[in-house]
């Protein structure tokens, strides 16, 4: 009894020393170093995002050169220093390109941009708070002789000129016209170079400032102030104040007039000296169209005797007062033709056109019978 006993804790004490021995494995985690049977150590890599799984897919092109081969991509606003030379780069071997309109205008030669096989560069030397603006490039498609923007592969940034002796967008004009519609909102457009300057809309007379509500008259240092429905009561002399830590300083002034012509194709009238004549008399003609003040119309008449009778053509324009603050423009064409003959008699026919659509009228110029 005693042997089986003595047997028995044998066994036991051989089972928990292999117990006490044995190690429990365990699962390494990712990335944890491993050896390799050569002695090795490697570690586990990740694959990278690509930089345009990361962005969309215009948010990359546009970015910004500094100094000793720095790049920086543009937010949507970006503020920047007068005076140090702007160079911007934009992806792609077709490339368009969109700045401050003014830069064209005057035919700045600060402005300059060169595309080569990856990129086109676009370099501004010594801007100025008068460069402040919009600035975007776009990949262009061509397909043969057809090109176009490709709207998925566009990048824009709004570039401030930050200067606080020139806290409004600088302009040529010291006194500007602003015209206010009933059916569309109107800006006053006293845009800034400093975006947390706070700006404020006032009338001259009476001396008053206009309250801010977030709905009928609202803010964008992009753009200016906007008036969301503009009626005659808006009309007047304006100017912008704009605070910072500084002295204030005020804007160019605004004359807002209102328009009571809504948007639209020409309203023209058609109207003769004379809708019948005798062979030898002479006949004007007149096209009268009222419109906006500044929309351009166009004129093309349609006559009888067109291509073998010498007519005269001329025409006019001028801005009309229809009480107090209410500004139309009329355009007018003229036809004269002189002594008349058979061929001249039938119907005039003009075609008035603006960039809202085109209106024809017409009147026709009969023979007087001889008594």
């Amino acid at each position: 009894m005693k042997l089986w006993v003595l047997l028995s804790l044998a066994v036991l004490w051989v089972e928990l020393q292999n117990g006490a021995c044995q190690q429990p494995k365990r699962r390494k985690d990712a990335g944890e170093n491993h050896i390799r049977p050569g002695g090795k150590r490697v570690k586990v890599r990740y694959p990278k995002l690509k930089e345009k799984d990361l962005t969309g897919r215009g948010s990359s092109l546009l970015t910004q050169v500094l100094d000793k081969g720095r790049f920086l991509r543009l937010a949507d606003s970006t503020n920047l220093t007068p005076g140090r030379n702007l160079e911007l780069r934009c992806k792609g071997s077709n490339i368009g390109w969109a700045y401050p309109s003014y830069l064209d205008t005057f035919n700045d030669s600060r402005l300059s941009i060169k595309q080569s096989d990856k990129y086109s560069q676009l370099i501004l030397t010594s801007p100025s708070a008068a460069d402040t603006g919009m600035y975007s490039c776009w990949v262009i498609l061509c397909d043969g002789a057809e090109c176009h923007k490709d709207p998925d592969r566009t990048s824009t940034s709004y570039i401030y000129f930050a200067d606080k002796d020139n806290l409004f967008v600088p302009s040529a004009i010291h006194f500007e016209i602003v015209y206010l519609r009933p059916d569309r909102p109107a800006i006053v457009p006293c845009r800034v170079t400093i975006p947390l300057a706070r700006v404020s809309l006032h009338r001259e007379v009476p001396p008053e400032e206009i309250p801010l509500n977030g709905t009928l008259l609202s803010f964008d240092p992009t753009k200016g102030f906007l008036l969301q429905t503009p009626s005659p009561e808006h009309q007047g002399v304006f100017y912008c104040k704009a605070v910072t830590k500084v002295t204030p300083q005020v804007s160019t002034k605004y004359q807002l007039l209102y328009v009571e012509v809504p948007s639209g194709p020409p309203f023209a009238s058609l109207k003769a000296s004379s809708t019948s004549a005798r062979g030898g008399d002479t006949i004007n003609i007149t096209c009268t169209v009222l419109g906006e003040p500044e929309e351009d119309v166009s004129f093309q008449w349609t006559y009888p005797g067109q291509d073998h009778r010498p007519v005269d053509v001329h025409g006019s324009t001028r801005l009309l007062e229809r009480g107090i603050g209410h500004t139309i423009r009329i355009s007018q064409s003229v036809i004269t033709v002189e002594d008349l003959e058979t061929i001249d008699f039938g119907r005039y026919i003009c075609r008035a056109k603006n960039k809202n659509g085109e209106t024809v009228v017409a009147t026709s110029i009969e023979s007087k019978l001889e008594v």
